[in-house]
């Protein structure tokens, strides 16, 4: 076989290995997401809950979903007053794998405890603003509606 017979051999091979790979990239499933919800203002506590809901619907559920809520937003989800459409939304989003955080700071300043919260929150002791930079370190898309 001669040298230009072997390149383009070898040249064909190459390009019908791409084009598999390329192939199988398509067909597989798409990664899945992370993403770091970030909430302070009391008044979006139900408009951010339905982003969230939103989103995993519209990836199928093949999402992680962090929220880290701090500032006034955390009195929205004490357990005591709370409505029933907000507690039983924020108990579904939970079930669906939301991971939410309270900002240990917040928590300390309003004299609010885990205990005072709705079910399903992890303190962020180091304060929410570092949870969510540890998030991102580990590779959470930021989203802050």
């Amino acid at each position: 076989m001669r040298r230009r017979d072997m390149f383009h051999a070898a040249l064909a091979g190459a390009g019908t290995l791409l084009g598999l790979r390329a192939v199988q990239a398509a067909t597989a499933e798409p990664a899945r997401l992370k993403v770091a919800y970030h909430l302070s203002d009391l008044d979006k506590v139900n408009f951010v809950l339905g982003n969230i809901k939103n989103h995993y619907e519209g990836t199928g559920g093949n999402v992680d979903i962090a929220l880290v809520v701090h500032g006034p937003a955390l009195a929205g989800f004490k357990s005591k007053g709370i409505s029933a459409a907000i507690s039983g939304r924020f108990a579904g989003l939970v079930q669906q794998g939301l991971e939410p955080h309270a900002c240990g700071s917040t928590m300390h300043g309003m004299d609010i405890t885990l205990a005072d919260l709705l079910g399903g929150f992890h303190a962020a002791d180091r304060g929410g603003v570092v949870k969510l930079a540890e998030l991102q370190s580990q590779g959470h898309v930021y989203l802050r509606p």
